[in-house]
């Protein structure tokens, strides 16, 4: 005598069916629960890009109009940005700017990825010293530092030039990019040298045509802060171009803008966006690298 069971059997699909929506359900909830996250993190968000909204938006505005608080300008005009190019000479500036930021960045990377792979691969005595006398220079101010500098560019007859505000710029120790390169170099196996070596590489030769090209990330990532602090200088570009107004970078050209009884806010707002705009450019297309440098970094 056979038993059968006659109890109701759950299909293969209906089980899936079931799976689905409570998924579904548990996805939803997390959804909810997440709203009030969001909220808070757009409402920071405005609050952070309302002042560059606003800046835009007082560029495109006319000068009787710079006291309304509407940010949709009811006459958009662009003589702003023409008279910030032309009359105060922005133009000009920015290609000091321009100048100066590459030039500085490029030697602040040649420097710092010379450093990092001698910290972070070899074993020389007395590293950790080295190291601790570098990180102290991270905090000495450039108003303590500026005086000695100047004595040393004005010694070299290089004041009043581009190059000088260059390496001025680029003369003190760039500690993080050390350190970046330091992280990103000492996580790279060391098979890599010792097959060179073989081949009959030498030190010059590991580091330029191995090293150096697989430390792209980090590269870009040093040449973006280093770009941003150059492009951002206001210190050492005001003292190395007193005796030569037609020198300055964007940053200290912001005071041409100032008279002695009144402002051109209209102007200066498109002063503003015309310094602001090259530095997001380069952000927008090194991102990439910017991010996997710091990360290949910290993990090294």
């Amino acid at each position: 005598m056979t038993l059968t069971d006659d109890r109701p059997r759950v299909g293969t699909t209906t089980i899936r069916t079931r799976r689905t929506n409570q998924n579904r359900r548990r996805a939803w909830i997390q959804r909810v629960r997440q709203v009030p996250t969001h909220v808070i993190l757009i409402a920071i968000c405005l609050a952070w890009t309302y002042p560059f909204v606003w800046m835009i938006s007082t560029a495109l505005k006319q000068s009787g109009d710079i006291f309304n608080l509407d940010l949709i300008p009811t006459d958009p005009t662009f003589e702003n940005f023409a008279r910030a190019w032309d009359s105060a000479n922005f133009g000009q500036y920015t290609f000091n700017s321009v100048v100066v930021s590459v030039g500085s960045a490029v030697l602040v990377v040649a420097v710092s990825a010379l450093a990092g792979y001698a910290l972070g691969r070899g074993n020389m005595p007395g590293k950790k010293i080295i190291v601790g006398v570098l990180v102290a220079t991270m905090f000495l101010p450039k108003g303590y530092t500026i005086l000695p500098v100047y004595i040393l560019i004005n010694a070299l007859g290089l004041n009043n030039t581009l190059f000088g505000i260059v390496l001025a710029e680029a003369g003190p120790a760039h500690i993080v990019g050390i350190l970046l390169f330091m992280g990103y170099f000492s996580q790279i196996p060391r098979d890599l040298e010792e097959a060179a070596i073989v081949d009959g590489a030498g030190y010059w030769r590991i580091f330029l045509r191995i090293m150096f090209p697989l430390a792209t990330p980090v590269t870009a990532t040093v040449f973006i802060f280093n770009f941003i602090s150059g492009w951002q200088g206001f210190l050492i570009p005001l003292v190395f171009t007193l005796g030569a107004p037609e020198l300055r970078t964007t940053g200290v050209g912001m005071f041409s803008f100032f008279g002695e009884y009144s402002v051109d806010w209209t102007g200066l707002a498109a002063g503003a966006v015309i310094s602001v705009v090259p530095i997001i450019i380069v952000f927008l297309f090194m991102q990439r690298y910017f991010i996997e440098g710091i990360a290949g970094a910290v993990k090294g």
